[in-house]
């Protein structure tokens, strides 16, 4: 019997990764309640996961419950997300949750994720796209319910903090089912006006079921599509809604809505004072120096004794004009002197002078040019002759003289021997008065005799 045994690990290993791998056991959603709680000391959650007729063990690891807003108990209803895997050690399948709420809003939370998720992916999040609140805005349009307290909560927090701007209030409904269809026509038609420079959205504290009309598609399609910036101020800082994820500014309740919306005046007075006291105090230093300055020039002796100054200025006028005349001859005389000198030298070196010494010695030069040509030229034509002579002696012209001739082939090459004439070939001998176009009618080989 050859079979092949796998031991108790590895059977385990096998049923893990086949759960491992299957995407129906992984990032799924339970309702469920909570029995055995056991929390570790080093924070992991032991518990189990139970209905009317079954169980599963499960945990929940540090990493994922510190977000946690609540403390899990026994007997508690609950909406887990978790995956399903196998503990190896003890080769039993568990579940290892990733996030835990308490049911009675499951159906809700599992909506609102889901919309988070789908909005998020389309770039409704992003803040490249969210507009700046203006600093000072003249008019703000209030987007609530008329009864509720934040509707009190913003309009007297903007009038007691900046009194200059103009509140317009667009009531809606904030709740019910009519409540997100209300809102977003709100946000639409305070774009339409053309007459606001923000928006404050909101309401007051609730459960979630209360505040959903802030996380419908609508409402998140009417705040991106929004012109103008929007402030989203939807219940109490704990609360979050998918407007506030989408709003150019979310605040954590309606009254900090109204405190973002616009500054408080009693600052801006502040700054004005301290900017109009620090001018007051510079005009008043430079109004100072300038009269210290007049009183100076008042004082001064043209103010007091002009006539005077008059009289000793015409005094000092006459002496630096005498002091002029007398510069001024000086210097005349030294240019003068100047002249005389420039016009000695030039005499000493008058142009038909030295035209005289260069002509001379451009003759001595074009002599000495002359004498070295013509020896030049007696030398070449001397060397010329012999390479004349030379020539002459090597030239085949003087071997056809004595009655020599060159013979040369079809191919006008030079024949050397009878091999490159053949018979009946046509050869041209070439003489010393012209040339003779020859038939070879045989050869005589010389060379056997």
């Amino acid at each position: 019997m050859n079979q092949e045994f796998l031991t108790v690990s590895d059977l385990t290993l096998q049923i893990k990764q086949l759960m491992d791998r299957d995407p129906r056991l992984q990032n799924i959603w339970l309702r469920a309640e909570i029995s055995n709680f056991k929390r570790h000391s080093r924070g992991h959650m032991y518990f189990t996961l139970k209905d009317q007729k079954s169980k599963v063990q499960s945990v929940m690891f540090a990493g994922n419950n510190r977000s946690l807003k609540f403390l899990p108990e026994d007997g508690m209803q609950v909406l887990i997300r978790g995956d399903i895997s196998v503990y190896e050690p003890y080769g039993q399948y568990q579940l290892y949750v990733k996030e835990m709420q308490p049911d009675g809003i499951g159906n809700l939370y599992l909506a609102f994720e889901n919309l988070k998720k789908k909005l998020q992916i389309a770039g409704y999040f992003s803040e490249e796209r969210k507009k700046p609140i203006p600093s000072m805005p003249k008019s703000i349009a209030v987007i609530t319910s008329p009864t509720g307290a934040a509707v009190r909560d913003i309009i007297t927090t903007i009038n007691r903090r900046y009194p200059l701007a103009k509140v317009t209030l667009l009531p809606v409904l904030v709740q019910g089912p009519d409540a997100p269809l209300s809102i977003a026509r709100a946000i639409k038609q305070a774009n339409e006006a053309n007459r606001f420079d923000v928006i404050i959205s909101g309401r007051g504290g609730g459960s979630l079921e209360e505040l959903w009309a802030f996380n419908e598609e609508i409402v998140a399609e009417a705040i991106y599509r929004s012109d103008l910036p929007l402030i989203s101020a939807v219940g109490h800082e704990t609360d979050v809604t998918i407007s506030d994820f989408i709003a150019d500014l979310r605040a954590p309740t309606p009254t900090a809505a109204a405190e973002l919306a616009v500054p408080n005046i009693h600052d801006l007075l502040t700054a004005v004072y301290e900017r109009k006291a620090r001018l007051t105090r510079a005009t008043e230093t430079r109004l100072s120096q300038e009269k210290e300055r007049l009183a100076f020039l008042t004082k001064s002796y043209a103010f007091r004794y002009p006539k005077q100054l008059v009289e000793q200025k015409e005094q000092e006028l006459d002496r630096l004009h005498e002091m002029l005349i007398r510069t001024s001859g000086r210097i005349l005389e030294k240019k003068k002197d100047q002249i005389q000198s420039f016009t000695q030298r030039l005499h000493a070196l008058h142009p038909q002078e030295k035209i005289k010494q260069e002509t001379h010695r451009l003759n001595q030069n074009d002599q000495a040019i002359k004498k070295a040509i013509s020896h030049l030229l007696r030398e070449k034509h001397h060397r010329l002759s012999m390479q004349i002579s030379k020539l002459d002696l090597l030239s085949p012209l003087k071997l056809m003289n004595r009655g020599y001739s060159l013979v040369y082939n079809d191919d006008n090459k030079l024949v050397k021997n009878i091999d490159q004439a053949p018979v009946d070939s046509m050869i041209s001998v070439q003489l010393q008065n012209g040339k003779l176009q020859c038939e070879v009618k045989e050869q005589v080989d010389q060379s056997k005799n």
